[in-house]
C-alpha cells in the first residue's frame, strides 16, 4: 500500500514507524524535520501535492488548524484520509468536527476517524497492549475505507473496532476531548472503561 505521512510529529513517527512494509512518503512544513523523519522510516520526501497524487492512503498528522489551507488545495479524490486529529483544547467539545471539515474540503476522499483516542506515547508501545489485550482502535468511515485503515490498525499490533459510518466521528472527537480534560485533572481517564 502507498501511505502518504502528512506530518512530522509525534503520530506521524510513532505510526509511521509501524508501517515500514508499506511503500512511504513523508510531506511537512519544515523541510529538515521531513527529511529526518523520511530516513527515519525510510520513506521519500514528497510535496503534499505529489504525495497526495500518487497514495492510497493518507495520514492526516498535522495541527487541525492547518487543514483548512491544506486540504483544498490537494488532489484527494479516491484516497483513504486517516483523521488522527483531535482539536486542542479542554473537555469542552469543540465546534464543527474535524472530520466533518476534512469531508467537505475533499469530498471524493473517504475519510476515517482513527487513532486519536490514545495518547502518541501508546502508539510508540510495539505493540500496544494493556494486561496481556491488544489496544482497540475504533474507527468511522464507509465500510471500504473503514476495511484500509483496520489493516493499518492491525500492523501497530492493536485491535479495529468498526464503529459506524462517518457521522459517528463527532462522538469518537467529543470523547477524545472529555478523556482528555479529565486527564489534565489528574484523573485516569482508562478507569472509565475496564471492566
Amino acid at each position: 500500500m502507498r501511505i502518504a505521512i502528512f506530518g512530522t510529529g509525534g503520530m506521524a513517527a510513532a505510526l509511521g514507524s509501524r508501517w515500514t512494509r508499506h511503500d512511504l512518503t513523508v510531506s511537512g512544513r519544515d523541510r529538515g524535520r521531513t527529511a529526518k523523519l523520511a530516513a527515519e522510516l525510510g520513506a521519500e520526501v514528497k510535496s503534499w501535492a505529489d504525495a497526495a497524487r500518487e497514495a492510497d492512503a493518507v495520514l492526516l498528522a498535522v495541527p487541525s488548524s492547518a487543514l483548512d489551507e491544506l486540504l483544498p488545495s490537494l488532489n484527494l479524490s479516491g484516497t483513504v484520509l486517516l483523521d488522527c486529529t483531535n482539536t486542542p483544547g479542554d473537555a469542552e467539545p469543540p465546534g464543527t468536527p474535524v472530520a466533518t471539515r476534512i469531508a467537505g474540503h475533499v469530498p471524493g476522499a473517504s475519510v476515517v476517524k482513527a487513532f486519536n483516542l490514545a495518547h502518541v506515547d501508546v502508539w510508540r508501545m510495539a505493540p500496544p497492549t494493556f494486561e496481556g489485550r491488544p489496544l482497540g482502535v475504533p474507527l468511522c468511515g464507509d465500510p471500504a475505507a473503514v476495511e484500509v485503515a483496520a489493516e493499518l490498525v492491525r500492523d501497530v499490533g492493536a485491535t479495529p473496532l468498526p464503529a459506524g459510518g462517518l457521522d459517528r466521528a463527532p462522538l469518537l472527537e467529543a470523547t477524545a476531548a472529555f478523556a482528555i480534560g479529565l486527564w489534565k485533572r489528574g484523573a485516569d481517564a482508562r478507569t472509565m472503561l475496564m471492566s
